[in-house]
């Protein structure tokens, strides 16, 4: 088992430095531009802060930047540290729902991970924009403006079983969560059958999952203040999040969050419409809203 941290805040790059430190094994970055620092700028300082901890976008959204620039994005950063730096990719949550955007369908996915593995491989692919389809790929790679020579592994996220089975057909590894994503051998299972569909070996192939942890000081409860802190906003992420998926998909709420969905909803609901789908991911895995402490509660902390 390796264990790794997440960075969004540019002048918390020391983080990543003494996690390198102590032993952690890779360090993700965020792609969210209204709520974080710019992914590009962080990765560029921090692969040249450390010698050892694998670095990687964590995730990358297409909907963002166009496929052949996110390839050439992370080929840049590997240049800077060949061989430690991985491409981590998702449909895109919070950095389009703060735009009113919907994250890519997983149709559009699949195409952009296509093309993103072909190209970071070195190959030429078929690449269409505005409707308009050509064929591209890397020019003067002997120059070095990029580096193709070492391996950039791709990092799918999946949440769902078709997301999950895309790790499988195109991805090295899925990138998934804990309880939202299911549990690891579900997932393990949508991977196998994603890679058994196109005749594809899962060897070497990497499960990473965001999971949530804190350990109780003496005397403390579920009811401490701090228990409550620090829980709350990684737990409040995935209440968000089920927010716009139960909306659009018509599905019950998984049981974890039921004790506390229909009184949330009510809040949510309550919130200005014209504002609500940023207010909805404003505190997203940063702190916890004052008007959602409530919704912490002894049993959802055991839930999640």
């Amino acid at each position: 088992m390796q264990f790794g941290v997440s960075c969004g805040y540019i002048n918390d790059l020391g983080f990543v430095t003494h996690a390198e430190k102590l032993g952690y094994d890779f360090a993700w970055f965020p792609d969210s531009p209204l709520m974080r620092s710019n992914i590009w700028a962080m990765m560029a300082i921090a692969v040249q802060q450390t010698q050892r901890i694998r670095l990687g976008t964590g995730l990358a959204i297409p909907g963002l930047r166009l496929a052949p620039v996110a390839a050439n994005g992370i080929a840049t950063i590997n240049r800077l540290a060949p061989g430690r730096v991985f491409f981590g990719t998702g449909t895109g949550n919070t950095a389009m729902r703060t735009m009113g955007q919907r994250p890519a369908r997983v149709a559009e996915f699949k195409e952009y991970l296509r093309v993103i593995r072909a190209l970071l491989a070195g190959e030429e692919t078929e690449y269409t924009l505005n409707g308009a389809t050509h064929s591209v790929r890397f020019q003067n790679t002997h120059l070095n403006y990029i580096d193709l020579d070492h391996k950039i592994p791709m990092m799918v996220g999946g949440f769902g079983p078709r997301a999950q089975g895309l790790a499988g057909e195109l991805g090295d590894g899925v990138v998934t969560g804990i309880p939202r994503g299911g549990s690891i051998a579900n997932v393990r299972a949508n991977v196998e059958r994603g890679a058994k569909a196109v005749g594809r070996s899962l060897e070497g192939f990497e499960t990473y999952a965001l999971a949530n942890l804190l350990m109780l000081e003496e005397g403390e409860t579920l009811t401490s203040e701090r228990v409550i802190q620090d829980c709350g906003p990684a737990i409040m992420a995935n209440v968000h999040y089920l927010v716009d998926f139960v909306r659009e998909t018509g599905t019950a709420p998984p049981d974890y969050v039921q004790p506390i969905w229909d009184d949330y909803m009510k809040f949510h609901m309550s919130r200005d419409e014209a504002t609500r789908h940023m207010k909805l991911h404003e505190s997203h895995y940063s702190y916890l809203d004052r008007g959602e402490a409530r919704f912490i509660t002894p049993e959802i902390i055991r839930n999640f």
